[in-house]
């Protein structure tokens, strides 16, 4: 009788069906970070964020006169590496676009502009003219 053969979910390569395989795939090491935005507390206040927000990427609203619904991200202001504690803090979150998250990720618009349009969307208020 002809042995069965199958895919090793493990390895990869194909074994005969009885073989046991032993390599050991490790499971990826989280950061911090991630373990943190994996948990259903940041996920409803992710949300709660977005829904502040109208859905809608704070940094288009404002400097571009946008309603940029598309990809959009709750950002960190002051990151997590730095201040755990912040993770659920309403002044430390922005809802922004993918493009607007990456420049500020990179230190490419100010912190304390988007400190201001947290602050404003916290207390319902247009945010006045800033300067990036």
């Amino acid at each position: 009788m002809p042995s069965m053969w199958r895919s090793c979910s493990k390895c990869g390569r194909v074994h005969r069906a009885d073989y046991k395989c032993t390599a050991y795939i490790a499971p990826k090491d989280r950061t911090a970070d991630q373990r943190l935005r994996s948990t259903s507390r940041w996920q409803k206040k992710s949300e709660e964020i977005r829904e502040a927000s109208q859905h809608l990427c704070a940094v288009c609203r404002h400097q571009d006169q946008r309603f940029n619904y598309n990809n959009l991200e709750v950002h960190h202001i002051i990151k997590l590496k730095d201040e755990p504690s912040k993770l659920l803090d309403n002044f430390n979150l922005v809802c922004l676009c993918k493009y607007h998250h990456e420049l500020a990720d990179a230190g490419k618009i100010d912190a304390s502009y988007l400190e201001e349009l947290a602050r404003c969307r916290e207390e319902g208020k247009d945010p006045p003219t800033l300067q990036r």
